[in-house]
């Protein structure tokens, strides 16, 4: 009886004092809010918290200091002294200390013990928080971009070669890790950078700028590198004369975080190179904003995304862990930097909260869909059917592709076509000025290199680096039966140039012998090294004809002499699916406001198409019900002289990114301010679709602009003033949103009954003929991807 109430007893004692008999229980007054990262993605040894008061707000300074000098830290079951310092956000807690996986951090008071905890789980600063096993080997470029030596990090015989001042090599690295070094710079009166004097002098030609509060300031620039998940990073703040490295002032920082993202096309195996005209952004550092950049979410080092996404909250993490939580992060970025801005919006909501993609694609991999066919059908027309005339008009090849061709631009290697005995246009398709090798740099394992890689160490180690984007995502396609990356690229029942024989704008017997002849690509593992113009020069030519190949056919299925299709390529439907619930495809989810900027490029036959903002839109449509959350914007690029086509004269072109920002500015602060009205329901009135002349001047603006591109209505004022232009895919019957691998199957009777081929008939012997180029049945676009899950 006596050790049954001595055990009541004990529990009612633990229970005053805040513990229980498994060691903590929280008070419900007091809780711990992680703000750097999420508790389970601490990447390095400290985290920034918030002490959550919830019995009563805490109005005043003193009364919060009086309240905080109560309490007390554990970490891992010991005391720690943390950095409290003042947050635009309330009071801020840096703890430092935390050990490699699960750590708990407890907040005790002085006198009732125990009132809250958290448990966080740290990653190494080198990472992966949740990308998987990193790649190697891994190519460092801290050397060529910094002048930095990296750290030795391995005993082993294999890595980036490491030497001392004098030049003898201490190890080697396979992490490409340096310490942070942090430098001042200003802005001359000139217009350019230049380092600010260590006696703490101000230079003379040091340039002023208005803060977006009105303070005029000196222009001067804290710049921090190092490297965070094994990539070169970069935060960029104002600073003031006098500022110490490491104590560098926040008071002309206006709060606001810019994330500037940046694009170009790689698969991996490098470090990359850092742009100081993207991490030194001017016309924002200049208003106060802080800019933060990574050569991990510039995607010419990698397009993985995933590991891209993993790069950038890291990076902003330990931003916010130096300098403290921003009002709001907004992003800018074009190209490969608008598409991040579309993909991390849906896999990391939070990260962002507005952005302004610029020359923006929904996403890379659907990209890979309709530019895999660019040189399929560039090469049907100059070699497969050369003695077809009218694959000599370059209109006409538009037909097949459905990008913009025009003959001010005429291909380069018409002459050589000509003499080698192959069919050619007076101009070009966009497949060849934007498009041309980009095939074999996705999808050849033969055809790549990385900067430096003559460094690595052993010599050949770098020989078995199987260079395409299937093997720089091999964490997410997986490997095949044989250990080959899974691809994606599939146009097994596509049928190509569908609307121009709908429109009768290629014959019967020409629709046939296409899709009979086109054929499809090897699988990676069947291709073989590129020829000229990617390797080689005009002398090679010359001796060898059989060198020159603009369109990779040497790694095309082709069928001698048509009567038996090519074989088409199949794609892996694990390879599919996982795109899609990996996040690689933008399936639509926008999570933040984005106004969607481009110049218009169509004249010029630029990579960057118009119809990709509306393929954004569309997808974003099908997934969210509307597109309130995306505003899309125009500006004119075209140029005014064509009388020498290979230099127009270009205009003066507007750059319409701080007008975006500044509305993004309203609108951010509008969700800010009313959490319960929608994303949509906070737009500011200057949030509308708009197009632009070339000196910025607006040409129209409101719901019913673009009308004509995603409906059936009249065509509004920017729609008919900047035509957009499609996709092979589009033209064989596919949607806009560009978003279907490999399409459903129906059979071509079914195809021949409902409509797909319109007024067009075909007599038996041509019934057969499409039977025979399509066995398995031909795209039905009304279904859904064969390889996109299925959500119940």
């Amino acid at each position: 009886m006596l050790s049954k109430m001595l055990f009541q007893f004990l529990i009612m004692l633990l229970a005053v004092v805040g513990l229980t008999t498994t060691g903590y229980a929280a008070n419900p007054n007091y809780d711990l809010k992680v703000l750097s990262s999420a508790p389970d993605q601490v990447s390095g040894d400290d985290v920034l918290v918030q002490v959550l008061f919830k019995e009563r707000p805490i109005k005043s300074e003193p009364a919060l200091k009086s309240r905080l000098r109560q309490l007390t830290f554990w970490l891992n079951d010991q005391p720690v002294e943390p950095e409290i310092r003042a947050g635009r956000d309330g009071h801020e807690v840096l703890v430092s200390g935390l050990q490699p996986g699960e750590n708990r951090l407890e907040l005790h008071h002085r006198r009732q013990g125990p009132l809250a905890s958290v448990t966080l789980t740290a990653h190494p600063i080198t990472g992966p928080i949740f990308s998987g096993p990193q790649q190697y080997p891994f190519v460092c470029t801290v050397t060529s971009e910094l002048g930095k030596q990296p750290l030795v990090d391995t005993t082993g015989n294999t890595g980036f070669p490491v030497f001392d001042e004098q030049g003898n090599q201490i190890g080697l690295s396979r992490d490409c890790s340096i310490e942070p070094y942090v430098t001042f710079i200003y802005r001359t009166t000139g217009g350019s950078w230049a380092p600010l004097p260590e006696d703490g002098s101000r230079p003379a030609d040091m340039a002023t700028t208005e803060l977006t509060d009105g303070r005029t300031v000196d222009f001067i620039v804290r710049q921090e590198r190092g490297t965070i998940n094994r990539f070169i990073y970069s935060f960029a703040t104002l600073a003031e004369l006098g500022d110490e490295h490491w104590e560098a002032s926040d008071n002309n920082w206006n709060g606001r975080l810019l994330f500037h993202f940046q694009g170009g096309v790689g698969i991996g195996h490098s470090q990359g190179g850092i742009s100081n005209s993207r991490a030194l952004q001017p016309d924002t550092l200049q208003k106060g904003y802080a800019v933060i950049y990574s050569t991990g979410t510039r995607t010419s080092p990698h397009y993985n995304l995933q590991v891209g996404g993993e790069t950038a909250l890291m990076v902003k993490e330990h931003f916010i862990k130096r300098f403290g939580v921003p009002e709001y992060t907004v992003a800018i970025g074009g190209s490969g930097g608008g598409i991040q801005q579309y993909v991390y919006s849906q896999n990391h909501p939070g990260l962002l909260d507005g952005g302004v993609p610029q020359y923006s694609y929904p996403d890379m991999v659907t990209q890979t869909i309709h530019i895999g066919d660019c040189e399929l059908l560039e090469y049907y027309m100059d070699a497969t059917d050369r003695g077809n005339p009218k694959w000599q008009t370059t209109s006409n090849r538009s037909l097949l592709v459905g990008l913009n061709s025009n003959d001010r631009y005429p291909d380069p290697f018409a002459g050589a076509k000509t003499m080698l005995g192959y069919s050619t246009a007076p101009g070009m398709t966009e497949c060849i000025p934007a498009w041309r090798g980009l095939t074999p740099l996705v999808m050849n394992p033969q055809f790549g290199r990385a900067d430096n890689q003559e460094l690595m160490q052993p010599e050949g180690v770098m020989d078995d680096v199987r260079w395409t984007h299937y093997s720089d995502l091999k964490n997410i396609y997986g490997l095949d039966e044989n250990g080959e990356p899974r691809t994606l690229y599939d146009n097994v029942g596509v049928q190509y140039g569908l609307k121009a024989l709908v429109e009768d704008t290629i014959t019967k017997a020409e629709f046939l012998k296409l899709n009979a002849e086109i054929g499809g690509w090897k699988q990676p593992s069947e291709m073989v090294q590129e020829g000229f113009p990617f390797l080689g020069s005009l002398e090679d030519v010359m001796a060898d004809p059989s060198l020159f190949d603009p369109w990779s056919s040497r790694n095309m299925n082709l069928s001698p002499g048509g009567d038996t299709p090519a074989p088409r390529t199949e794609g892996d439907l694990q390879a599919i699916e996982a795109a899609y619930t990996s996040g690689l495809v933008f399936d639509g989810e926008l999570n933040m406001p984005v106004i969607d900027w481009r110049h218009y490029l169509e004249e010029v036959l630029d990579m960057h198409n118009s119809h990709q903002s509306f393929s954004a839109r569309q997808r974003i449509i099908n997934q969210m019900g509307d597109a309130g959350n995306q505003v899309i914007w125009f500006t004119d690029a075209r140029p005014t002289d064509y009388s020498d086509p290979e230099e127009p004269e270009p205009r003066e072109e507007f750059n319409q990114t701080w007008m975006a920002l500044e509305v993004l500015h309203d609108w951010i602060n509008n969700i800010q301010e009313n959490p319960e009205l929608s994303i949509a329901d906070n737009r500011p009135d200057a949030a509308v679709d708009s197009c632009f002349e070339t000196d910025g001047s607006l040409i129209a603006a409101g719901e019913d602009v673009w009308n004509g591109i995603l409906d059936n209505n009249p065509e509004g004022v920017c729609t008919t003033q900047f035509p957009t232009y499609t996709t092979s895919r589009m033209v064989a019957g596919g949607p806009i949103e560009g978003s279907i691998f490999k399409c459903s199957l129906k059979p071509v009777d079914t195809a021949l009954s409902d409509g797909t081929y319109g007024e067009t008939s075909f007599t038996p012997e041509e019934v057969d003929r499409l039977k025979e180029i399509f066995p398995d049945g031909v795209c039905d676009y009304s279904e859904p991807d064969q390889g996109r899950p299925v959500t119940g």
